[in-house]
């Protein structure tokens, strides 16, 4: 793709990274064919190479205007498009250039900015949104449906205690992060009780709050950057004292966002090195479990010989797309005795996207109804997933149970199914 990018974003490391991205776009139209709202809405615009066309010609100069915000806004930054690519197109990043620029120049209206700013400051931020959700599920009956829906419902139960400390040499940290120890509470001491049983101890730094994934793909870059520094702080010491061997993600979007850090970092002095060296040392949940196969299928076999429940599981954009991470969770439910049920489309996003389901309540309803109806065909028991996010906005739709794939495998060690 020929490119001529204006004189405002010509010469700035933003505009060379754009530029290097539009040149690998050779129009072939792949990305159409697994971009969800493209599915959806049959609109060039609303697939990846119409987008990209419309970034073009903003940093080329062209007029910006609310129809160019409409259409960058409705995508779901899932990354199906960069799996089906066979140029290597590294759209996400192109995107977020191009929104950046769609906010400088498109002002979005009082109500818009108002959510956006509560959602900025709200959600990452743990004493205030613990209250406002007890608030809401308070106040359910009392919302219109609508609304209602938008309540979050605690998926799993409470969680049961973390492992008591037991003197294993290996050690590592999970991310609470910010809305997960509030609706899904289990999920990281499930992944202790596991670890704990493969000779590994998980903790949990306290000061290490949201990663910034949420406040950057809102355009609150600068606080997002503040995020991601708070959370190399908190977890620093430790690395350089060696006192851990990584980080373990049980949300594989924060997951996508945490290895990102060099990436988003590369240019802070202070912190360029560290957040790199962070980076490279996260790991997905089911990739720490797969790196301890053998030992975990000797547990399982002593745990329990019953066949386990059937259950369909949707892989997260963020794990799938981002993190490169397929049919690992698969492997580790089918070793642990669970029947896998088959899920059509499996690529495809299930609406949740960070704050997409607040921000596109209709599309996101819509691919949420989609992806139940392709996993509840073979009759599952339960739901699995591997991301906080969509585990709250599928439950949202299911009267099934939707549930994080560490607790099954956590509950089949224990001796249950």
């Amino acid at each position: 793709m020929q490119t001529n990018l204006a004189d405002f974003i010509k010469d700035t490391p933003a505009g060379h990274e754009a530029d290097a991205i539009l040149r690998t776009c050779v129009h072939c139209g792949f990305c159409t064919a697994t971009c969800p709202t493209f599915q959806l809405l049959g609109d060039e615009l609303d697939g990846p190479r119409g987008r990209i066309y419309l970034i073009k010609q903003m940093l080329e100069g062209q007029p910006v205007t609310e129809r160019t915000q409409l259409h960058l806004d409705r995508c779901l930054s899932c990354r199906a498009c960069e799996t089906t690519c066979p140029s290597g197109v590294t759209y996400h990043r192109l995107l977020e250039i191009g929104r950046e620029v769609v906010e400088q120049r498109v002002p979005r209206p009082f109500v818009v900015r108002a959510t956006r700013f509560l959602l900025c400051e709200a959600l990452p931020r743990r004493w205030i949104f613990r209250p406002a959700v007890t608030i809401g599920r308070w106040m359910r009956p009392l919302l219109p449906a609508a609304l209602a829906a938008k309540v979050p419902t605690v998926a799993g139960g409470p969680a049961r205690p973390w492992p008591r400390p037991a003197g294993h040499r290996r050690r590592m940290i999970a991310l609470a992060g910010c809305v997960q120890p509030i609706l899904t509470p289990n999920t990281n001491a499930a992944t202790a009780r596991v670890l704990d049983r493969l000779g590994i101890e998980l903790l949990e730094a306290p000061a290490a709050n949201c990663c910034g994934a949420l406040r950057y793909h809102l355009h609150a870059q600068q606080k997002a950057l503040d995020d991601m520094r708070q959370v190399i702080d908190a977890w620093w010491p430790d690395v350089e004292s060696g006192r851990v061997e990584g980080f373990v993600m049980t949300a594989s979007g924060c997951g996508e966002h945490v290895r990102e850090y060099g990436n988003l970092l590369k240019d802070d002095p202070v912190y360029a090195d560290k957040a790199a060296r962070i980076a490279a040392m996260t790991r997905d949940a089911s990739e720490v479990l797969a790196a301890e196969r053998d030992q975990l299928e000797a547990l399982l076999r002593q745990a329990s010989a019953t066949a386990g429940q059937r259950v369909a599981f949707h892989s997260p954009c963020t794990l799938q797309h981002a993190q490169k991470i397929r049919g690992v969770v698969e492997v580790l439910l089918a070793a642990a005795g669970y029947q896998l049920s088959p899920v059509a489309d499996p690529h495809l996003c299930c609406g949740s996207a960070g704050t997409y389901s607040i921000s596109q309540p209709v599309l996101a309803e819509q691919l949420r109804d989609n992806k139940l109806a392709a996993m509840q065909a073979g009759s599952p028991a339960v739901l699995v997933t591997a991301n906080i996010g969509c585990q709250t906005h599928l439950q949202g739709g299911s009267q099934l149970p939707v549930r994080h794939w560490i607790e099954l495998i956590d509950e089949r060690l224990s001796g249950g199914s």
